[in-house]
């Protein structure tokens, strides 16, 4: 059965930039009213999202929160909380992304990937499955957003790619532990967005594409749609949809 998305209220975490910020404002153009985090993004950037979305005829407010820190991720979830009388959706999106060799990872590299990539969500879910016991109708939908890491081994991002194959089981446990009343998902994107401050040419990114199956990059957009149609779509969880244009294939 599809579900009506209007009127919800959604977390989404990552959500004054990037794919996050696409995707708080798919969710907020089906009607769902947001909770924005963000951690170090510009009060500028962050003031022009929360207007993007209200702009949809939603509710919206924006916490700042430092994921890798647990207290910050408990004071994430009381704001969350208190803000709205219902939590619905939550949407895993931050990350953290470091290219390194595996014997140039460091200590403080790996505690910072796995503090944000996994601890968090981790801590989000728990902390989001019981406010979404109290709903009206208990119930909810949680999304981690993974990436190729939980496809197989990512040589270039050894400490990147096992916190996304542990967020991945991560889904799948808490699928099994929280149903049948709230479901949780994941999602692989690819190519989807030039990654920030690497200088990606046009021509560059064009051979990303030609890489996949269909030979061609995506958008933010095409990872938004598809956390829209896991939260609309009941008889879905535990699953991993992989939006990258079949590129797992290769």
């Amino acid at each position: 059965m599809r579900v009506d998305l209007a009127g919800k209220v959604a977390l989404v975490t990552g959500a004054a930039r990037r794919v996050g910020r696409v995707i708080a404002l798919e969710l907020a153009e089906q009607g769902v009213s947001i909770l924005a985090h963000y951690n170090s993004s510009s009060q500028s950037r962050v003031r022009e999202t929360l207007q993007e979305i209200k702009s949809h005829g939603v509710a919206a407010h924006a916490v700042q929160a430092d994921l890798s820190r647990a207290e910050a991720v408990e004071s994430l979830m009381t704001e969350a909380a208190a803000q709205y009388e219902r939590l619905d959706i939550v949407v895993n999106s931050a990350s953290v992304f470091q290219a390194r060799n595996l014997l140039d990872v460091s200590l403080e590299d790996w505690e910072l990937t796995m503090a944000v990539n996994l601890r968090a969500p981790f801590l989000i879910t728990q902390r989001a499955a019981r406010v979404m016991a109290e709903n009206p109708i208990p119930g909810g939908v949680i999304i981690n957003i993974c990436d190729a890491g939980a496809d197989g081994p990512w040589g270039k991002y050894p400490h990147h790619g096992i916190s996304k194959s542990a967020l991945w089981m991560l889904t799948q446990v808490s699928a099994l532990s929280l149903g049948p009343d709230i479901r949780v998902n994941a999602i692989v994107p690819g190519p989807v967005m030039k990654s920030a401050g690497r200088g990606t040419t046009d021509e560059e990114w064009t051979k990303i594409g030609q890489r996949s199956v269909l030979r061609k990059t995506g958008s933010p957009e095409d990872v938004a749609r598809a956390v829209v149609y896991l939260c609309s779509e009941d008889h879905i969880t535990g699953e991993l949809l992989r939006i990258n244009a079949g590129e797992h294939l290769r």
